[in-house]
């Protein structure tokens, strides 16, 4: 009953894939997957640098693990598209810019089987698109230095999302606060706080940082740093935690605040990436 009422909004394939077949004369691009729901099928796909140097760094950037989460998908393909070639030379880099296509077109967060990619980041993952990309990322394991997840909080979370998830988990729904602003979720067993403030540093530069609320927290964490809270990445199975990289950050853009505009929201991803990049090459050992 619930998969029949969601709806496509959007077209994955004018969005997305004409996004990155633009990008095919400069990088190299592969499906590392595919998608079969309802007879549809949905490729996935990964960027690359072209000239792919087996040593050096991998830089990791994945968007799109939560469809509905706009910026994330599109301030990945933004920074393919203007600076995917800044560190050629340097380091590797690997985008995936929706890993989540089906969830992108119906701007949801869950996939068809009501299952949320983003806790489900592990072998034999009941998420065909969590499972597709911890695929593509094994054989890197131990050879990507960073990984940043884009991720947006919007007002849809406390109005759409988490009462649902209480409901389909036969739990009392309890109300929470959305925050105004950006802010990063840094990993709980490998903390990186000037990792995270260089982040910080260059987002508030295009938008504002989100505000701990009356108790110290954001999303009922501690906030750690200004903007700052921290998870345990790979027990909860979030995307960031899957390739054991030494910088891991997961962003999160507020695209309904009356402050930001999409394009601001697009933006915020692009510099957290390329703060994420610079920081991670200039501090290779930690």
């Amino acid at each position: 009953m619930w998969r029949s009422r969601q709806t496509k909004h959007r077209d994955f394939r004018d969005d997305v894939l004409s996004a990155i077949d633009a990008l095919r004369d400069r990088f190299d691009v592969s499906e590392y997957g595919s998608l079969d729901y309802d007879g549809e099928r949905f490729p996935l796909l990964a960027v690359r640098s072209r000239g792919w140097q087996d040593g050096l760094p991998v830089m990791l950037v994945t968007g799109g693990v939560h469809g509905y989460e706009t910026s994330g998908v599109h301030g990945a393909l933004q920074f393919v598209r203007e600076h995917g070639n800044d560190h050629a030379g340097q380091a590797n880099l690997l985008v995936v810019p929706c890993v989540s296509p089906w969830a992108y077109e119906r701007i949801h967060r869950w996939n068809p089987d009501a299952i949320d990619p983003n806790r489900n980041f592990r072998e034999g993952s009941p998420s065909g698109e969590a499972a597709a990309l911890v695929a593509l990322l094994a054989p890197l394991r131990g050879r990507v230095l960073m990984h940043i997840d884009l991720h947006e909080t919007t007002d849809s979370d406390e109005s759409e999302f988490r009462p649902a998830l209480a409901a389909r988990d036969g739990k009392a729904y309890e109300p929470g606060e959305i925050p105004d602003g950006f802010y990063l979720v840094d990993d709980t067993a490998n903390p990186q706080p000037e990792f995270q403030q260089a982040i910080i540093d260059a987002v508030a530069k295009v938008t504002h940082i989100a505000p701990a609320d009356a108790n110290g927290e954001i999303i009922g964490s501690p906030m750690v740093a200004p903007g700052v809270i921290e998870y345990a990445l790979k027990e909860l199975g979030l995307c960031a935690g899957i390739t054991g990289a030494r910088y891991t950050t997961t962003t999160e853009v507020y695209p309904d605040s009356p402050r930001a505009t999409p394009q601001q929201c697009n933006d915020a991803q692009v510099a957290a990436v390329r703060a994420a990049i610079a920081y991670a090459l200039a501090h290779p050992a930690g």
